[in-house]
């Protein structure tokens, strides 16, 4: 059984949770490089929703990169390390444990820290005219942390 449930008490679009939910999935080490995902019409059989919402959501996931689809074959997730090549892969790895150290050094929990990341992408990607409307926010959870990453910054908790 795939593991999905619709969440009907949010405003995101259906086919943006399913999105959500296989990058967690891939970024969990449950889906690995190379494994094939079930067909588009398979998944919304399982999950039981339409089939071009699946088809959306494979079509945003291969364009970002996660997954490779072949006509004929099917759809795979993709190797990201194999993609940025070894010698970059351990660079990338060793600063963003600097990072994710220093973020707990001030307080913020591994979920905080995804979410300040996550938003401050989204950001990046707003400024270079490259965000889409799957970077929809998935709403309300958790307290809101603003992090100024300059290298002075400090983390500022507000509220929610």
């Amino acid at each position: 059984m795939f593991p999905f449930e619709v969440d009907t008490t949010t405003d995101v679009p259906l086919w943006v949770q399913l999105r959500q939910r296989l990058i967690y999935l891939i970024n969990s080490g449950y889906f690995k490089p190379g494994d094939q995902l079930p067909t588009v019409r398979g998944l919304a059989s399982e999950i039981s929703i339409n089939y071009n919402t699946v088809n959306k959501a494979y079509l945003s996931l291969v364009t970002d990169g996660y997954l490779e689809s072949t006509r004929g074959r099917g759809v795979f997730v993709r190797d990201l390390d194999a993609d940025v090549g070894e010698e970059h892969a351990q660079e990338i790895d060793g600063i963003l444990n600097d990072c994710v150290a220093s973020c707990r050094d001030l307080g913020l929990t591994l979920d905080d820290i995804q979410s300040c990341m996550t938003r401050k992408i989204k950001q990046l990607k707003r400024d270079a005219g490259e965000g889409s409307a799957a970077d929809g926010e998935a709403g309300g959870r958790g307290r809101i942390v603003e992090i100024d990453v300059s290298p002075k910054g400090r983390a500022k908790q507000t509220g929610a």
